[in-house]
Parts: C-alpha cells; sequence; structure tokens
C-alpha cells in the first residue's frame, strides 16, 4: 500500500469529494443507498463510484457518518469497504481512520487479519489510536495473555489511557476475574488519569460479582462526590441492574426514578433499559407507562417494538403483547420476522397453540420470512405434546424451504426429536430422523455432526428462553 499517496490525496476524484460545494438534497439518501446492499445487492465500490457518476459530491464526512451508521448496526463488512473505498480513492486518512479500519478488519476477518493490518502500518499511524484498538481487539475476543502483553507494550510507549484500562477491566469482568478490577482502578489513581462513567460502572459491577453491595454504593458515592458530572442515565441503569439481580426492588426502582428524569426523547436505548429493568422489578404498569412516554416523545421502530414484545412476553402479559403486536402490524413500514417469532413464543409457552397459528398464518402471508426458528418452536411444541406427525410437518416444511447454508436444524431440535424416540417408541430415532432429512438432500456427514452435538444440548424447557444479547446487538 503506497501511504504516502494515500495520506497526501490529490486527484480529481478528491476534488470532487473533498471541495465540491454539497447539496443537502442530493446526499441525503446516500446511507440509505448503502444500507440496503444487504438486500438489492452490488458492492460498496461500484454504488459509491455510480453515486459520484450520477453527479453528485460526497465529502469525507459524509462517508464516516455511513461508516458509523453500519458499524451501529453491526454491518461491519460494508462499513469496512467504504472505508477501503476512501483509501483506493485516496481521501485523506486521519489516524483516527486507521484506529476505525484496524477495528473493522477485526471484527470482519478475525483478530489474525487485525494483527497482519497494525503490523503493516506505518510508523506514525502505529500511535495511541491504533495500539488501543489492537488491545481492544484482544479484549474483546478474551484474548488474556495478548491483551496483558500488549497492554504493557502500549503502557511502556506511555499510550495507557482510561479507555485502556477500562478494557482490562472488561476483560477480567468477562473472564470471571472481578477481583482484579480495584487494583487497577488504584493504578488509575496512582497515576492520576481521570475515571470515565463506564469505569465507574465496570468498578460498580465488579464490586457486585464479588457480593459487595456496600462496595457498590461507596463507589457510587465517589462518583457522586468527585465526578458528579459523569453521571448519566446509564449511572442509573447499571445500578438498577445490580439492585434487580439481588432482588432489592425497592432501590432498584429508586434508581429508575432517577434515571427517567435525565432521558431525553431521542434516547430510544434508554427507554428500552427502563423496559427491561422495570420488568426485572415485576412492575408491569411501569412498563407500561414507560412504553407510552416513549410512544409520545419518539418515533417508535421496530426495534422499540421488540423490546417491548420481549418484555410482555417476559411478564406473561398476553393481553398487552396481543395489542402491542396488533398495534405494530397495523403501522410498520418494514415487516420484520423477529416481531412474529416473539409472539409466537409467548402464545406457545401459554399453550395457545390457535393463536400462534394464526399469527404464524398471517405473517407468512405477509412477509417470506425466513421463519425457519418459528418453525423450531412448532416443531419442539409439538414434540413436547407428544405430537409427531405435527411435528415432522413442520420440520419438512423447513427443510423444503432452505436455501444453500442458511439453515440447519439446531442440536436442540435434533436433541428433542431423539428424546421423543427414545421415550416414546422402540424406533430407533437417529435412523427415522436420518430418514426425514436426507429425503431433503441433507448428507450423513453433517447429520451425525448435529446428532453428536445434540447430546450437549439443552432442555426443551429452555425454548422460548429469551436472547435479551441478540435484541441489544440489533439496537447497539
Amino acid at each position: 500500500m503506497n501511504y504516502a499517496r494515500l495520506i497526501s490525496g490529490g486527484g480529481w476524484m478528491l476534488r470532487r469529494l473533498c471541495t465540491a460545494a454539497e447539496d443537502p438534497a442530493k446526499n441525503q439518501n446516500l446511507y440509505r443507498i448503502l444500507s440496503a446492499l444487504d438486500m438489492t445487492g452490488g458492492s460498496v465500490s461500484q454504488t459509491l463510484d455510480q453515486y459520484i457518476m450520477q453527479g453528485k459530491a460526497i465529502r469525507k464526512l459524509e462517508l464516516e457518518r455511513c461508516v458509523e451508521q453500519l458499524r451501529k448496526y453491526r454491518r461491519f463488512k460494508h462499513a469496512l469497504e467504504i472505508i477501503e473505498w476512501m483509501q483506493m480513492r485516496k481521501v485523506n486518512f486521519s489516524w483516527s481512520n486507521y484506529a476505525l479500519q484496524l477495528d473493522l478488519v477485526s471484527k470482519t476477518n478475525g483478530v489474525d487479519a487485525a494483527e497482519i493490518f497494525f503490523n503493516d502500518l506505518p510508523p506514525p499511524a502505529k500511535n495511541k489510536y491504533t495500539y488501543g484498538t489492537l488491545l481492544n481487539c484482544y479484549c474483546k475476543e478474551l484474548m488474556k495473555d495478548k491483551a496483558l502483553s500488549h497492554f504493557d507494550k502500549l503502557d511502556e510507549l506511555g499510550y495507557a489511557t482510561c479507555l485502556s484500562f477500562s478494557n482490562m477491566m472488561s476483560l477480567f469482568m468477562r473472564l470471571g476475574e472481578p477481583q482484579k478490577v480495584p487494583n487497577l482502578v488504584a493504578d488509575m489513581k496512582r497515576r492520576s488519569i481521570p475515571l470515565s462513567a463506564f469505569t465507574y460502572h465496570v468498578w460498580m459491577n465488579s464490586c457486585a460479582s464479588l457480593n459487595d453491595l456496600d462496595g457498590v454504593e461507596r463507589v457510587y458515592e465517589e462518583m457522586k462526590t468527585k465526578d458528579k458530572d459523569k453521571i448519566c442515565w446509564g449511572t442509573y441503569s447499571n445500578l438498577a441492574a445490580i439492585y434487580v439481580k439481588v432482588k432489592d426492588f425497592e432501590k432498584a426502582e429508586m434508581m429508575l426514578k432517577k434515571l427517567e428524569k435525565l432521558v431525553k426523547p431521542k434516547q430510544r436505548d434508554a427507554y428500552h433499559c427502563l423496559l427491561g429493568l422495570y420488568a426485572g422489578t415485576g412492575n408491569l404498569e411501569e412498563v407500561h407507562k414507560v412504553w407510552n412516554s416513549l410512544k409520545s416523545v419518539s418515533p417508535v421502530t421496530n426495534v422499540s417494538y421488540l423490546f417491548m414484545l420481549n418484555t410482555l412476553r417476559r411478564l406473561n402479559d398476553t393481553e398487552g403483547l396481543t395489542k402491542c403486536f396488533k398495534e405494530w402490524e397495523a403501522s410498520c413500514v418494514s415487516y420484520d420476522p423477529r416481531l412474529v417469532t416473539v409472539c409466537v413464543s409467548a402464545y406457545l409457552r401459554q399453550n395457545m397453540l390457535e393463536e400462534a397459528e394464526l399469527v404464524f398464518e398471517g405473517a407468512s402471508r405477509k412477509s417470506k420470512g425466513p421463519w425457519f426458528r418459528i418453525r423450531e418452536m412448532f416443531v419442539l411444541y409439538f414434540l413436547e405434546k407428544r405430537q409427531l406427525d405435527a411435528a415432522v410437518k413442520h420440520l419438512e416444511v423447513a427443510l423444503s424451504e432452505v436455501k444453500g447454508d442458511e439453515w440447519r436444524p439446531s442440536p436442540e431440535l435434533v436433541g428433542a426429536f431423539l428424546k421423543y424416540y427414545e421415550g416414546e417408541t422402540d424406533v430407533d430415532g437417529v435412523d427415522e430422523l436420518s430418514k426425514i432429512l436426507k429425503a431433503k438432500n441433507f448428507d450423513n456427514s453433517w447429520i451425525q455432526t448435529c446428532i453428536t452435538a445434540s447430546k450437549s444440548s439443552p432442555e426443551i424447557d429452555e425454548r422460548f428462553k429469551e436472547d435479551s444479547q441478540d435484541y441489544q446487538a440489533q439496537e447497539n
């Protein structure tokens, strides 16, 4: 890579990108075009070239905003392709651009590729930003030895910051070593490195993990005394979550009331936290109040409906869930299969089979899905009810709809079938399931792999357990 050319810029395309007067009316749809590539097809580079050939100017700042948004919604591959297009077109790179590219390389191609990218950087680009980003990559992947070694090197070069310390704290928390967090905090204080709000939050969580609730409150008091300006809605959310976990609902709701005073209309993620935490206290009335408040101040997205439906499912408020789902269906701009999945799972958990089937039938008419997860839910439900024919029917339909590698029956589903055959019949479950799968062109090697994996699958009763991290990832 010719870094001198990259940094210096030049050429007609660069002038077109960076110096042309921007017409907001022309450029307002660039992100929408790029974000739709998963559905429309085509590459980022072709799309941007065509955009410019149509006489539209693109500023570097606009491209960076597109990268930021795509990254926020975990569209890492397309975000990286924008950065690579900027390089190809010789757009001036800042040091933070290198750090962002390093992060996207790691997320898209793995840590090994990120290390190669980092090692190939010119000396000026190996700075506190890229060193810090590589440390974050190691911490995210729980690569403890590499993280410790890299932190020592980073520290030796004078690049240690609050963020790098916070990354190490998060690593130790995820590795189940919360006792190491206070030592890092003490080290920061000795060096006079200011603590961020996030650092305080991790410190609180380390105390909570050690069952030191007094320590949690001491950290909060220190924050109020020394860094009051860093207290944000996330602080109260963090404290409320700690209190919910120990079932001190009175203190949890006290923190949630403080959170409500700080939340702003466009902070949908704060409202989502309120929904989940009030659900944790079992306070259905407050859940509905927060939901109505959100609808009154901000446009309600599919993601917000998803959080609300999950919350109502968690509280077994079937009536409220039905009302919310119908409200979404009547007003949605884009049909989101995830919301259907939540609704169907809630009905099946309450043994409301007819309602679940009606929702699924209606959704199937409105959208092509994919519906594999819902099919799995029906299979597991019917197996639990000892209705083998109905279970097999849903499995066969799901298998017939598969294109390429987009879906395979989960080990949980395979395990449920084997458990049924073992308990209810004298038939060899492996043979019977193999017949079903091979009839849909699933080869023997994959069948045996799946059957082996099923031996460690969770119990059927866990089939409707909410995976809140997946839903949070969609928002973040």
